[in-house]
């Protein structure tokens, strides 16, 4: 300790002048690890009063103090160096960096809501610019955030500065890509969007990352998705950046007042960027995009090619299908932006850790993907989803009805198919070469990937590479046949309305018709009036349950708290799925989802079913006939 201390004195004594950057090298597991500091002199260093720690003080932009402490132990010595030009610097962005977080008093960040003030330094490695100042950091994701070990995190630094050779800005995120056992699919997402053209997607840089002293391993760190003049470059005030997003979106995030279910076709909408908007200003960002899903629904190309750029649309589909992203069934962590007097725009690119046809089951503990390269998001005939794996809302698969679109989307993916595949794993292979030179060993050694199989043992991140670059050029190949068979002819648009509600002698009639293509997710719930369901009941009602066509209580077999499947006689299915035809669903009493099954029904089928509300020994039965077009 005292021989350290001596040391440093000695070093600090043969510097005349104050310094700007300072690096503090320490060991770690058999390697030397530079982390540099931008301190004006070196007399802001001292020891804590037991002599563990040595301290550095960073200045905030406020001008005040920022400790940033280290365990003397893990010191050899500090050193003085002076920032390399941009002439000087290599710019190879495949390598793997080295980036130091130090929250205040070492708190750890347990919470995605509470920001803590936090000293961040970036090891350039003569590449970019050694980067050292401060801000706070904060939990961030959805599932990553709650169920997995390794967590991902955003920070928000004090002034708009430049890392790694990224634009300057303050908002950043650090993807911890537990799930992905190749660190990968972010990577080879975002490249393949930037090649296929979609705008302002980000880019990637990995880190090795200690938080407060501790190794945790490999990140991405990469922009967030924001209005910004060096990310989505719009009008702040009257440009729109939103998402389609399940998580953030009215069903699981009432509370939030950024939200819209969209008005045709019931979208689950987040407006991220402005911020705290009016009630207005909301109302009119819904109405406008409203008149883009009018237009979509009516299958007009030209009327949708004046509101929204086609060939991003198309681009984003195809990357959906060819990385089988199935988020876009929920959807979750799809972006769109307009500028001011523009067109909508998809992008940029989010979220790519659930695709690859990744194994659901047990999806918290497994890394497990690329296992049919078969199985497709659209379908055969992206308009009925027929053989499709999922029945994904209508806005992304009506155009599909449209001879011009299809013709386009064809042509777009002949234009990208021969290259698609082996130019951007290219690029995936630069990073995996850097990653190779230890990062990625000990990225393993500190979160080890068991894989839950019977078989048990851990997964071999080399044979999930050569796994996922095997499952990408078969599934390019089963494109090409898939995509070249999509059917072209114009299909006439399929008038749905609202469902009608009646009340005749204490019993609720519905008529509702369905779209056949629409599947599962149509566009209108059947409302019902509170008041007049109360009246008749002489209260609220105390139970919603299906009946069965003899009168008598039926299986709730639906996913939601009220509702069932029902066969073609209109019995509740009984978990019997090869009888099922339509189905209600709902978590509240009187808004009810609909849907049929698409393997099952026919255009000009008729269903009949009950529902009925209780209270005491009172009943109210809701009759529903549905006419399927």
């Amino acid at each position: 300790m005292k021989f350290l201390q001596t040391t440093l004195l000695l070093s600090f004594g043969l510097c005349a002048q104050a310094q700007e950057w300072m690096n503090v090298h320490r060991h770690h597991d058999g390697e030397t690890w530079v982390m540099p500091l931008q301190i004006e002199e070196f007399s802001q260093f001292d020891f804590s009063a037991d002599g563990n720690r040595m301290r550095g003080y960073a200045k905030k932009a406020d001008e005040t103090d920022f400790v940033v402490p280290f365990a003397v132990e893990d010191l050899d010595s500090i050193s003085f160096s002076n920032a390399l030009t941009d002439e000087e610097k290599g710019h190879n962005k495949y390598r793997v960096f080295t980036m130091f977080i130090t929250t205040e008093d070492e708190a750890n960040i347990v919470e995605k809501e509470t920001w803590l003030n936090c000293h961040i330094s970036i090891d350039g490695k003569g590449e970019y610019s050694n980067y050292s100042g401060t801000g706070r950091i904060r939990g961030r994701g959805n599932s990553s955030w709650l169920y997995y070990k390794k967590k991902p995190y955003k920070f928000k630094l004090d002034q708009k500065s430049k890392l790694l050779g990224l634009e300057k800005a303050k908002n950043w995120n650090l993807l911890s890509n537990y799930r992905d056992v190749t660190d990968m699919m972010n990577v080879l997402a975002f490249e393949t969007a930037r090649w296929m053209g979609l705008p302002n997607t980000n880019h990637s840089r990995f880190v090795e990352v200690f938080l407060n002293g501790d190794y945790v391993g490999v990140y991405q760190l990469t922009e967030k998705i924001e209005i910004h003049e060096n990310r989505v470059n719009i009008d702040e005030v009257e440009g729109v950046l939103m998402s389609f997003d399940k998580d953030d979106g009215p069903e699981l995030s009432p509370g939030a007042m950024d939200n819209f279910w969209s008005e045709v076709y019931g979208l689950p909408m987040c407006v991220k960027d402005p911020e705290d908007l009016p009630t207005d200003k909301m109302e009119a960002i819904k109405a406008d995009f409203a008149e883009l899903e009018r237009a979509v629904k009516a299958r007009d190309y030209a009327a949708v090619d004046k509101l929204m750029d086609i060939p991003s649309f198309i681009s984003i589909l195809q990357l959906h299908e060819y990385l089988y992203n199935v988020e876009i069934d929920a959807p979750r962590s799809l972006y769109i932006y307009k500028d001011k007097g523009g067109k909508y725009i998809f992008g940029p690119v989010w979220d790519w850790d659930a695709a690859y046809d990744f194994d659901w089951s047990n999806w918290t503990e497994n890394h497990t993907y690329f296992s049919d390269y078969r199985e497709l998001i659209y379908g055969r005939a992206p308009l009925t989803a027929s053989g499709a794996a999922y029945k994904i809302n209508e806005f992304f698969r009506d155009l599909f009805g449209n001879e011009t679109f299809v013709k386009q989307y064809k042509a777009a993916w002949a234009e990208v198919s021969a290259f698609i595949v082996e130019h951007n794993w290219t690029e995936v292979q630069k990073y995996v070469a850097e990653m190779n030179k230890g990062a990625s060993l000990r990225d393993v050694a500190r979160w080890p990937l068991k894989n839950p199989s019977w078989w048990g043992g851990d997964y071999v991140v080399s044979e999930e590479l050569d796994k996922m670059h095997t499952w990408l050029k078969h599934r390019k190949n089963y494109l090409d046949g898939i995509i070249a068979n999509y059917p072209e002819e114009s299909q006439p648009v399929v008038e749905v309305k609202e469902p009608v509600v009646e009340v005749k002698d204490g019993t609720v009639y519905v008529t509702a018709t369905m779209n056949f293509a629409g599947g599962y997710k149509q566009s209108y719930p059947i409302k019902l009036d509170k008041i007049q369901i109360e009246t008749l009941l002489g209260g609220a009602p105390t139970a919603l349950e299906p009946l069965d066509e003899d009168g008598t209580v039926g299986w709730n077999t639906a996913a939601g708290k009220y509702g069932a499947w029902f066969d073609e006689d209109g019995d509740t299915a009984d978990y019997n799925w090869g009888d099922v035809h339509v189905y209600i669903e709902s978590n509240e009493l009187y808004s009810w989802q609909y849907g049929c099954h698409p393997n099952n029904c026919q255009p000009d089928d008729v269903h009949t079913v009950t529902m009925q509300y209780q209270r005491g020994t009172k009943t109210v039965h809701v009759i529903v006939t549905f006419t399927i077009k």
